[in-house]
C-alpha cells in the first residue's frame, strides 16, 4: 500500500464520512495520487475500522473502480475500471471533487468521499496517513444503517429487549466514540499490516 512518492506527486486529502449518522463518523485521508484505488480500498478499511471480509467498489462520476473479479457489464454503462491499475490521479486528475465507495452490498455502506485539497508532497511524510477523525466504524454485519441504529439504542438502554445480547455479540469494550488516530497509522506500517481476509457477498 505504501506508494513512493516525489516532490512532485500530487497529495489527495480526502474526507470520508459515512452518511446518515449524527454524531458523523469519519476519517481524513493524505493519499498520493499515484496510488491506486486497491490500495486506497486497504486505507479506508484500516482507517475506518472495517474487517476486510466483504466485497466493495468506486463510483467515480459515472464509472465504476473496482476489483477485476468482481465487474460485470451492464448496458448503458461506462465499463468498469480496474482498481489495481488505476490510480487516484486517472480518475481524479488534480480536481476537488467528491466520488464514493461502497463497502459490504449486503449492508450497503456507502462511503461519501470528498476531495478538500491538493497538497504537495513531503518528503518527511510517509503516505498515506490518517490526520483526523471521529467515532468508531460500525461494527461488521450488523446491519447496515438500520441495524447500526438499533445497535447503539439496545447497547445503551439496559431495558431494552435485545441489551444483553448485543452487548455480548459486540462486546463489553466495544465504544461507539472511540477513535484512535496513532493506532491507524501504526497500522499504515507495512510490517504491521494485517493478512486481508478473502472477501465475501
Amino acid at each position: 500500500m505504501r506508494r513512493d512518492v516525489s516532490d512532485l506527486t500530487r497529495i489527495y486529502q480526502l474526507k470520508i464520512a459515512l452518511p446518515y449518522i449524527k454524531p458523523a463518523i469519519w476519517r481524513r485521508l493524505e493519499a498520493p495520487g499515484n496510488m491506486t484505488f486497491h490500495d486506497l480500498h486497504d486505507a479506508i478499511q484500516i482507517a475506518m475500522g472495517w474487517e476486510n471480509c466483504h466485497l466493495w467498489m468506486f463510483n467515480v462520476g459515472e464509472t465504476e473502480v473496482s476489483p477485476e473479479s468482481e465487474q460485470f457489464d451492464f448496458p448503458g454503462r461506462p465499463r468498469a475500471r480496474s482498481a489495481a491499475s488505476t490510480i487516484l490521479d486517472d480518475m481524479l486528475t488534480g480536481r476537488c471533487m467528491k466520488f464514493d465507495y461502497e463497502y459490504d452490498m449486503g449492508d450497503s455502506w456507502t462511503h461519501e468521499i470528498e476531495v478538500e485539497k491538493i497538497l504537495s508532497a513531503r518528503p518527511d511524510v510517509q503516505y498515506p496517513r490518517c490526520t483526523g477523525g471521529e467515532r468508531a466504524c460500525p461494527p461488521e454485519d450488523c446491519g447496515g444503517f438500520p441495524g447500526y441504529f438499533n445497535l447503539l439504542e439496545a447497547i445503551a438502554d439496559p431495558k431494552h429487549p435485545e441489551h444483553n445480547e448485543m452487548v455480548e455479540w459486540v462486546g463489553e469494550e466495544w465504544n461507539p466514540e472511540a477513535f484512535d488516530l496513532d493506532a491507524v497509522n501504526k497500522a499504515f506500517q507495512p510490517r504491521r499490516r494485517k493478512s486481508v481476509k478473502p472477501a465475501r457477498e
